[in-house]
């Protein structure tokens, strides 16, 4: 019996398995990449030291390059200084220069609420999974999902 127990996969392959499964069905390609990089790592016995590593490092590392895809249009010169000038003539404009913020607050939570609380990071994902799959919705990560929960959190708390 223990020889068959040795063979079983660990409970944390057999959940990256499932949201493998569900990544599929829900055709979200980023997390396939992921859930098959984490299984790599895993499989290949390179989890120990790397997991913690990733932990440490992913979301910043994340943040550095999602900040190079939005600074991109600028160094190609498809946003210039004219289109800096125009970015405030409108309403429209000032409505997306304060959502910026506000998504830059949020996020900044969500960075908070996911190192001190990482468990959270599951909903987050069954969450996002959910909202792609059956919602048609677009995966643009846990990091806005958790500022959105930890101003929730915090807007809870406030009044229990």
């Amino acid at each position: 019996m223990e020889r068959l127990v040795k063979r079983l996969p660990s409970e944390s392959i057999l959940f990256l398995l499932l949201l493998l499964v569900i990544s599929l069905i829900a055709k979200n390609s980023s997390l396939m990449i992921a859930i098959a990089v984490l299984l790599l790592l895993k499989v290949g016995g390179m989890d120990a030291k790397s997991f913690s590593f990733i932990q440490s490092k992913g979301i910043n590392w994340g943040v550095t390059i999602i900040t190079i895809a939005v600074l991109a249009p600028i160094a190609s010169g498809e946003i210039g200084f004219r289109d800096l000038s125009g970015a405030f003539k409108t309403p429209f404009a000032w409505i997306a220069l304060i959502s910026g913020i506000l998504v830059a607050l949020l996020a900044k939570g969500g960075v908070k609420l996911l190192a001190d609380d990482p468990q959270i990071t599951t909903a987050l994902v069954i969450g996002t999974i959910l909202s792609v799959s059956i919602f048609k919705g677009v995966a643009v990560g846990p990091l806005i999902g958790a500022g959105i929960a930890y101003t929730a959190m915090k807007i809870f708390s406030f009044f229990s």
